[in-house]
This record gives structure tokens, C-alpha cells and sequence, in this order.
């Protein structure tokens, strides 16, 4: 009998709902990009989409590489799951970019295969995955929009500091990640309203991955000492008193009552042979001239 693979099914990859949408967010971010190639005429603009393009190309080889990997028959998932398109459209060229089409083609038939309440209930369920996939995605948009409106906004005016692709894209990186060098800024009001809703939105991104991140880190000791596993054995005898659990107490307790109940059956033992009665051990009273009576 032929043994079967330990390797988790095609639908592994995908079974992660707020993954899903953040792939088929992307997706639809990408065929945005492609479209905005064509409508905006401002190299400058084109250096963000370019830089963005190609940010997108890294994250869906890292998706394709990620599905190959868990997909239990590599050909089915290459051939009839659109891994030749994934593929593909994470190459940065223009005339593959199309194919990211496909890849939000298959997002959206595993969403209607999975139902609404369905993916809704994981998304609850997940709540720390779901917020991270969501914190990616919001720093993504404001990377992107936030470049290309604050360079729309400032390329133009009397002494700007921002006036190219680069320029914004650095701006807005510094921005939400709170660091704020001030090599360049926005000089006009709008620009400036601008970089105080990037600025909010930094801080709340990074506010919020930050306790993620611990939540990821300590979630595992917490559970271990909940489980009740066994503790460090260095550190457990060092334990003070105040630390005993109510069991252990109780058994201390047990044990103290029992040592108590033996010393009082020995004192009166000792108080048998002292009042004149054969003692345990065999030995004759004596009366009070030493003699044996």
C-alpha cells in the first residue's frame, strides 16, 4: 500500500482567509498599477509604480515558492491551479503583468467556494493573523498612494523638497516608520495635512506589529505554563513559599499533620514509662531506691 504523503493539500496555502484576501488585494493593487501606467504621464509617478511593481513581483514569488512547497502534487497545482501564471506575473516585466489576473480569478473562486459566513467566521477566529495580513496591506496602500499624492502635491511648488519618485517614496517610508530624518518635507498646507494622516497612520501600524510581535513571542510561555508542564528544574526549588500552588500546600500540610500525630504517640510513650509502666522496649520498672521490684 502506497504511503501517503505527510505534505498538507493543495488548498493549504489558501486556507488562510485574511491571506487570501491579502493576495487577491494585491492582485487587484497590481492591475491597478498596470492600469495607472497608461493613464499617468509623469515619469516621476512612473518611478513610484515601478518601485511598487516591483515590491509586488518579490511578494508573489515569495506566494509561488510558498504554494509549490505545500501543494501535495506539484504538476496539478503548476497546471491547473494557475502556477504557471504566478509564475509568470512575478516576473517584473510588462507583458506578464496581465497574468496577475488569474491569480485573483482563483482567489475569488475559493472565497465563493468557501462561502461568506464561512470566511468571515475564520477571519474572527484568526484575529492576530488576520490584523497582521491587514497592517501589511494598510502600509502597502499608504506607501503607494501616499507617494504618488504627496508628490502630485508638492512636485510643483515654490521651494519644494519633494519633486521626484524618490524623494516621495523616501518621505513616506521615514513618515510611517516615525523616524522623520527632515531632509525632505512638505512645504504647502495640503502637503503638510497629507503627512499628518501618514504620520497617524505609522504610528498605529507600527503600534499595533509591535504587539504582535510580543503576542507571538510570549503566547508560547504563557500557554507552557498554563499546560503545566514541568518547570525549570534550576529555578524550581529556588521557588519561596508564596509561590506554592494550593495542592502542594495541602500535601505539605498532610504531611506535617502526620509527623505531628507521630511525636504525640511518642510523648505518650514517654510518659507511660515515666509513670511506672512497662515501657516498649522490655525493661523493668524501678523503684525509688534503683532496685529492680
Amino acid at each position: 500500500m502506497p504511503e501517503t504523503s505527510a505534505r498538507p493539500g493543495p488548498a493549504h496555502a489558501s486556507n488562510d482567509s485574511a491571506y487570501r484576501l491579502f493576495v487577491g488585494a494585491l492582485s487587484i493593487l497590481a492591475l491597478v498599477n498596470l492600469l495607472l501606467g497608461y493613464v499617468l504621464a509623469d515619469p516621476a509617478l512612473h518611478t513610484i509604480l515601478d518601485v511598487m511593481n516591483g515590491l509586488f513581483s518579490l511578494i508573489f514569488l515569495v506566494d509561488f515558492l510558498y504554494r509549490a512547497r505545500t501543494a501535495e502534487r506539484f504538476t496539478h497545482y503548476f497546471v491547473r491551479g494557475y502556477g504557471w501564471a504566478d509564475l509568470l506575473s512575478s516576473v517584473p516585466f510588462p507583458p506578464f503583468k496581465v497574468l496577475r489576473l488569474f491569480r485573483l480569478v482563483r482567489e475569488v473562486r475559493l472565497f465563493r467556494a468557501a462561502g461568506g459566513r464561512a470566511t468571515w467566521s475564520t477571519l474572527k477566529r484568526e484575529r492576530a493573523n488576520s490584523a497582521l495580513m491587514s497592517l501589511l496591506l494598510l502600509g502597502v496602500l499608504v506607501l503607494e498612494f501616499g507617494s504618488l499624492l504627496m508628490l502630485r502635491i508638492e512636485h510643483f511648488a515654490d521651494g519644494a523638497s519633494i519633486v521626484t519618485g524618490s524623494d516621495a517614496l523616501w518621505y513616506t517610508i521615514v513618515t510611517i516608520s516615525t523616524v522623520g530624518y527632515g531632509d525632505v518635507h512638505p512645504v504647502t498646507g495640503l502637503g503638510r495635512v497629507l503627512g499628518g494622516v501618514i504620520i497617524v497612520t505609522g504610528v498605529g501600524i507600527f503600534g499595533t506589529f509591535t504587539g504582535y510581535l510580543a503576542n507571538f513571542f510570549l503566547s508560547p510561555r504563557r500557554g507552557r505554563g498554563r499546560g503545566g508542564a514541568a518547570s525549570d528544574p534550576v529555578i524550581e526549588p529556588a521557588k519561596s513559599h508564596s509561590d506554592t500552588s494550593p495542592a502542594d500546600a495541602t500535601a505539605r500540610l498532610e504531611v506535617l499533620l502526620s509527623q505531628s500525630r507521630g511525636m504525640v504517640a511518642e510523648l505518650e510513650g514517654l510518659l507511660r514509662d515515666a509513670g511506672g509502666q512497662p515501657g516498649r522496649s522490655g525493661e523493668q520498672p524501678h523503684d525509688s531506691t534503683g532496685h529492680e521490684q
